[in-house]
């Protein structure tokens, strides 16, 4: 398994392409005059991964994720391309490797029979209850 997320973000890293843009937010004259932002394209379907694990990679995207099946990451947190451009791979990185983990089954919760009757109980206190609330009728 381990080998297999490795494989797939080998795979990104090779396959995707990245183009530097100009960064918002403060950072004084360098931020207009410096393309420092990175913005990272990969086609998902490249990346061969598995029909499951492909489900909970669109599902983790989001709206990352074009109509065309492009994944576009923009990371413009830090001052300096290579930081960018580091942390851009290192969030692709954990989106793949969050897609290859298995979701924990939920375990059926088993009621016995004292806490069934407890709470039939309740139900038809709060049915008592409401059927009470009905318009009043005067005879």
């Amino acid at each position: 398994m381990a080998d297999e997320v490795e494989a797939a973000i080998a795979r990104a890293m090779a396959a995707l392409s990245e183009s530097f843009i100009a960064a918002s937010g403060p950072g004084g004259q360098n931020v207009n005059k410096v393309a420092t932002a990175v913005q990272l394209r990969l086609d998902a379907y490249a990346l061969r991964l598995s029909p499951p694990v492909f489900a909970r990679f669109k599902q983790l995207a989001g709206t990352r994720l074009t109509a065309k099946g492009e994944l576009v990451f923009t990371a413009r947190k830090f001052r300096t391309q290579e930081a960018n451009r580091a942390d851009a791979r290192q969030r692709l990185a954990e989106l793949i490797r969050d897609a290859h983990d298995l979701p924990e089954k939920r375990a059926k919760s088993r009621l016995n029979r004292v806490g069934k009757t407890a709470r039939l109980e309740g139900k038809k206190k709060r049915g008592a209850v409401k059927a009470g609330r009905g318009k009043v009728q005067f005879d």
